[in-house]
C-alpha cells in the first residue's frame, strides 16, 4: 500500500447537503476532498460518510487525520 499525498496542509470547508459522500483517502483526487477514482493501484480506499444535516463541514486534505473524513488538525504536525 502506498503512502497518501498530502492535498492540502489546511482543511477544506465543505457545504454538504443530507445525503452520502465519497472523501478521498489517498490525496490524488483532482476533484478534492472527493474521490475521483484516481486511487485506483494505490491500496488506499475512499473513506464513504454520511452527512445528516445540511451545513458547513471541515473536511481533511492531508490525508493525516485520526478521524477520517474530518480535519482534526494533524496537518500542524507535517513538516
Amino acid at each position: 500500500m502506498s503512502e497518501p499525498v498530502v492535498a492540502g496542509k489546511t482543511p477544506l470547508e465543505a457545504q454538504l447537503e443530507p445525503g452520502e459522500y465519497w472523501w478521498c483517502a489517498c490525496g490524488r483526487s483532482k476533484t478534492q476532498p472527493f474521490c475521483d477514482g484516481s486511487h485506483a493501484g494505490t491500496g488506499i480506499e475512499p473513506v464513504a460518510f454520511k452527512v445528516e444535516e445540511k451545513g458547513s463541514y471541515w473536511l481533511c486534505a492531508c490525508k493525516h487525520t485520526a478521524n477520517p473524513p474530518f480535519c482534526d488538525g494533524a496537518h500542524d504536525l507535517l513538516d
